[in-house]
């Protein structure tokens, strides 16, 4: 047989494997009741406002290190920034996913307190991480991080928190926060977009200075939003 058609054959064949496999997970999709995520200080999207979403691993070092410096930024431009972090869980991370569900779960119990357990995760990574747990079965650790979990939070209630973890709700919420990552290309954390672009460095953590250039260009000197964002670094 000619080249031309064996080669031809060969992707007519590969052709019809992927329309296959496109169809096939077409029809098994499923999709969430809300939206992902976690907004900062409960302040809703804003259609003047940037948006920056945030994708974060509670026990990723990086992650840890870029949040300080976003804060700080957030805190700065107030109303012109909303903010909103969605949980992505590293594979390659001991613990990320049944952190990540503690995130769910105490969002749903008291969605103040989500971003203060946040935060005591990055102060405390080293009770999660790689050694800490690697003798543990999964129970124990689901206990640990569940007690944690009550107490950085200030709630005498552990047993709502570890029921928390029985919940079939909380536990797909937390793979459709990693499946979202995966649709909109996140491979690492942290990974950040601003007003639905991605910025470049994904996977490193970002100074207060790098935020302060990229969305200083995008307010102008009366506080109004540019209509010309993000084109500097595109």
């Amino acid at each position: 047989m000619e080249l031309w058609k064996i080669q031809y054959i060969s992707i007519l064949l590969l052709s019809s494997v992927l329309v296959l496999i496109i169809f096939c997970v077409s029809a098994q999709i499923s999709l969430p009741s809300k939206q992902d995520g976690f907004w900062y200080d409960n302040r809703k999207d804003k259609t003047e406002s940037i948006l920056i979403e945030a994708f974060f691993d509670p026990v990723c070092p990086d992650s840890r290190d870029s949040w300080p410096p976003l804060k700080r930024a957030v805190q700065l431009y107030g109303s012109r920034v909303s903010l909103v972090v969605h949980p992505f869980p590293l594979p390659y991370h001991d613990n990320a996913f049944i952190t990540s569900r503690a995130l769910h779960i105490i969002n749903k119990l008291n969605t103040s307190a989500t971003y203060r357990l946040l935060e005591s995760f990055f102060d405390h990574q080293d009770e999660f991480y790689n050694k800490a747990t690697f003798n543990l079965p999964k129970a124990s650790v689901v206990d640990k991080v569940a007690k944690f979990t009550s107490n950085a939070i200030g709630h005498s209630d552990y047993t709502a928190v570890k029921d928390g973890f029985t919940d079939p709700e909380t536990d797909q919420a937390t793979r459709f926060s990693f499946k979202y990552g995966c649709v909109k290309g996140v491979y690492g954390a942290p990974f950040f977009f601003v007003n639905g672009f991605p910025l470049p460095g994904a996977g490193s953590p970002l100074e207060y200075k790098a935020w302060r250039n990229i969305l200083d260009p995008l307010i102008s000197p009366s506080g109004q939003l540019k209509t010309d964002a993000l084109h500097f670094f595109l």
